[in-house]
Formats: C-alpha cells, sequence, structure tokens
C-alpha cells in the first residue's frame, strides 16, 4: 500500500475552503463507505490492509468537507522497528476512523473497544474484522486481564495496540479518570508506549446518535505523536509522562483551562 505519509515528519491539510454544508458533505458519503465496509466484512474480504485504506479515504474526505489536519511526530512512526502500545485521550469518533491511516501504515494496528461495538449489527461486522482487544467495562479486574493477555498476543504478532484509558469519549481531559492499562500492558509486553494528544472536536459528539455529530470547520484537528517511552521505565514514570505530553498540548492547541484537569 502506498504511504502519503512515510517520508513525513509531520503532516498538515492543503488550505481550502469548506463546503456550506460540512456535515451534510461529509455523512451520506461516510455511511456509504460503512454499510460497504460492513457488507465485505461479513464476506470475509475485509483484509489486513482494508481498514487503513479506508482510513485514508475518511481523511481526505474530512480535508475534502472541510477539516485541516495537523499532525506531529510522524517520524517516530518511522523510526518504529516494532510494535508499540499508543496510549491516547479520546475526543470523538474521528480518531477512530482516521488514525490507522497514520499508524498502520508504519505498522499494524488495532483497538482496545468496548464490548458494545463488536456486537452491534452495522458497526460490529467493522470492528470484528479489525480482531480488537475488546473490554466491557464493567469489571476493572477482568479487563486487566483481557488487556494484558489478548494485548500481548496482538504484540507478539507484530500489531500495535491503541488504548483510549479515559475510556468514553469527551471534549475534555481528567488524568483522575485515565487509567494505567496501557501502561501495564507496554510495560509487561516489553515494548515501547507512544503517548499521544488529541484535539479532534471538529467532529462532536451527538444526540441522540453519538458518533454522528457536527462537524466544525473552523476547528483544526490536531495530533501530536510523542517519542517512544521504554517500557523498562517505571510505571509511574510512564503514565506521568503520558499525563503531561496530552495536557500540554491541549493547552498549547487552545482548549480552555476548565476543560483540563
Amino acid at each position: 500500500m502506498e504511504n502519503p505519509f512515510r517520508q513525513m515528519d509531520s503532516y498538515f491539510s492543503p488550505d481550502s475552503s469548506p463546503p456550506l454544508f460540512p456535515s451534510l458533505c461529509f455523512y451520506p458519503w461516510f455511511m456509504r463507505l460503512i454499510f460497504r465496509y460492513n457488507r465485505d466484512a461479513r464476506r470475509g474480504i475485509a483484509d489486513a490492509d482494508y481498514f487503513p485504506e479506508r482510513s485514508l479515504e475518511v481523511i481526505r474526505r474530512i480535508e475534502h468537507c472541510g477539516g485541516r489536519f495537523h499532525v506531529t511526530g510522524l517520524n517516530y512512526l518511522r523510526a518504529m522497528s516494532g510494535p508499540a502500545v499508543f496510549v491516547s485521550n479520546h475526543m470523538s469518533t474521528l480518531e477512530t476512523v482516521t488514525l490507522p491511516g497514520f499508524i498502520h501504515l508504519f505498522n499494524p494496528v488495532t483497538f482496545v473497544v468496548k464490548e458494545s461495538l463488536v456486537k452491534g449489527p452495522v458497526f460490529g461486522p467493522v470492528m470484528r474484522s479489525r480482531n480488537p482487544v475488546v473490554v466491557t467495562r464493567q469489571n476493572p479486574r477482568n479487563d486487566l486481564i483481557a488487556v494484558l493477555r489478548h494485548g500481548r498476543q496482538r504484540l507478539g504478532d507484530g500489531i500495535s495496540v491503541v488504548l483510549f484509558p479515559q475510556g468514553t469519549r469527551s471534549r475534555g481531559f481528567d488524568a483522575r479518570r485515565f487509567n494505567t492499562l496501557g501502561v501495564k500492558l507496554a510495560a509487561g509486553a516489553k515494548v515501547p508506549l507512544i503517548p499521544l494528544a488529541l484535539k479532534t472536536d471538529f467532529w462532536d459528539n451527538g444526540f441522540p446518535i453519538r458518533p454522528l455529530g457536527r462537524l466544525r470547520p473552523e476547528r483544526t484537528i490536531f495530533m501530536a505523536f510523542s517519542e517512544p517511552l521504554d517500557p523498562s521505565l517505571s510505571q509511574a514514570v510512564l503514565h506521568e509522562r503520558t499525563i503531561v505530553h496530552i495536557r500540554n498540548h491541549l493547552s498549547a492547541w487552545g482548549l480552555p483551562d476548565s476543560l483540563i484537569h
């Protein structure tokens, strides 16, 4: 697969004028893509490259509909010699559908996802095709066991793992709700941990359908990959450096202090 980001240290979307109705520009196209993906996943033809290829399509469509990406730290992905654990804040649906377009093209990747996402009739076949690590978000001990066991299996197969420790999507960032599952996985599997800061409120959380919120072209999409952290560092240090990376970038990107804790 051709990787348009392979030789880049950073990526900035080209300037463009947003359409009059960005959400109308995007969602009919996006739902057609999801139903096509659903069909191909059920047929068993959504192979390892299928998700990142569709993810690149989503990135380009978002740009066509007024989104502007500002992505830094791609040089750290290019330097990877094996899988890593990515630990990130979780702001919107956007990162779930676009991160493979940036990560998988350097190294295969999957996600830790909640159980409900693999059971739905529309998104379920799509998520199951990616062989994610599934957690219930009801029993922390069982979730820890699942992440350590199945996450290490994915890493052992050369597949990176993305975790959103805060659980649900939120425009703000509260370090008190940021668990250490990713830190424990990286340390236990002895693979690098890469903190990832995101500001993706270009894609609002919707109501009543939470993943399908309003698109806001006035908000730049920010992603910042950190340099890999050595898993031999203490778990407390790994966790604190991840928190600092995310908090500092959110503040620099203009997220109000009232939303950063």
